[in-house]
Formats: C-alpha cells, structure tokens, sequence
C-alpha cells in the first residue's frame, strides 16, 4: 500500500510585540516575576528565545511592556464622576488587577520607564486630584497614600490565601488554644467573627479606603482655608 505523504507543516504565524509581551503575562502570574526568563518566553510561544529581540530589546523592555498592560486593565471613570468616587473606583479595580497579576504591584512605581497606559494613568489619579482642589504636594501624599494601603491590603490578601486549609477550621482550632481569662477579646473576635459571618474581604477593603478618603478631604479643606 502507497505510503499517504506527510503534510507540509503551514508557515507560522509571524509573532507580534503584543504577544509576547502577553505571554510574558502568564508566566509572571502562574510562576510569579522570577519565572519570566527569556528562554521561558520562547518555550510559551514555541520559538527560539533569540527570535524574541525582534519585538523585544531586552528582559527589562518585557516586564516594561508588561507592567503598561496591566496598568491598561485599570477603570479610570470619566471627568464628571466626583473625585472621591473617581478615587474609589480606581482603588477598587486597583485591587482586582493587582489580585489577577499579583508581581505587578511591587513594580508599577518602581520602573524608571513608563509606557504610554502608565503615563495615562498617572496622568489621570494626578489629574483628577489636582482638579478636586488638591494642591501638587498634597495629590502626590494623596496618591502615595491610597496606593500604599491598595498595595499592603493585597499582599495580606496573598498571605491569607497562601494559608493552607479551611478558614473556619483554622480559626476553630486558633480558638481552643487560646486562654479564655488571658485573651477574652481575641476568643470574641474569633467567636463571634472569624466562626460566624467570614471574612468579607471586599468590604474590609472599601472600609479601610473610606477612612483614607475622609481623612484626604478633611486634609485637603483644611489647606485650602488656611
């Protein structure tokens, strides 16, 4: 019986800065920044990590190019939304982003380069405080100060989803170490907390982000009447 020919393979789709830069993406999330390597960006997309410099310059122009993607993810409301709902917004879509690329937050304020959705989003926060009434040094702290709290509240969201095993059976077993006469309100946060209604992340989060915003606008009013 004649031998039925092998195919020729098609021509590979040419690769494009965009793809790389998303492949990039998956491996930092699935492995974290230290799992982004040149020669892992090859093997994700099947080519030689050589054929990469011709839409990449180099590691640091990839995780540039990275970190301009994510900052694109952002939800930056329009103009004509109150600047303390602006700012909200932006925290809370802040958080969801930085829980989808968890590496991304401990880079997006410490690369020297920006790319353009960087640049627009910087742009926009500063924009937005400024216009709000906030003079350049105080919309700069105001700016440093919400990041800062969007930042650490992920990184314990990390720490807790890090922690192996149920919540609850955790907090069962914390609670029946713990001396009743030694440390009677941390078995009541545990019992009537922990036990019972969960731990409600997001609106642990937006409470913690009042606070910072009612502290900010009595901040800035008291500037502009001084």
């Amino acid at each position: 019986m004649a031998k039925r020919p092998t195919a020729e393979p098609g021509p590979r789709k040419p690769l494009s800065r965009e793809q790389v830069l998303r492949a990039g993406l998956e491996l930092a999330d699935e492995g974290g920044i230290d799992a982004l390597t040149m020669r892992g960006l090859g093997r994700r997309l099947g080519v030689e990590a050589m054929s990469l410099y011709n839409h990449v310059e180099n590691k640091d122009d990839v995780l540039d190019g990275m970190l301009d993607l994510v900052a694109g993810e952002m939800d930056l409301p329009s103009g004509d939304v109150d600047w303390r709902e602006a700012m909200r917004r932006r925290a809370v879509s802040a958080r969801a982003v930085f829980a989808r690329h968890p590496w991304a937050s401990a880079l997006m304020d410490a690369r020297e380069s920006s790319g353009p959705e960087r640049m627009r989003y910087f742009e926009w926060v500063i924009g937005t405080l400024r216009r709000a009434g906030f003079s350049v040094e105080l919309a700069l702290r105001a700016f440093s100060a919400i990041d800062s709290y969007v930042y650490g509240f992920g990184r314990q969201q990390l720490n807790i989803s890090a922690a192996e095993g149920d919540p609850k059976e955790m907090a069962a077993a914390f609670l029946s170490a713990i001396p009743a006469d030694e440390f009677p309100y941390l078995r009541e946060v545990i019992t009537e907390h922990a036990l019972t209604v969960g731990y409600d992340e997001a609106a642990d989060f937006e409470f913690g982000l009042g606070l910072i915003l009612d502290g900010l606008e009595r901040v800035r009013d008291k500037a502009r009447h001084s």
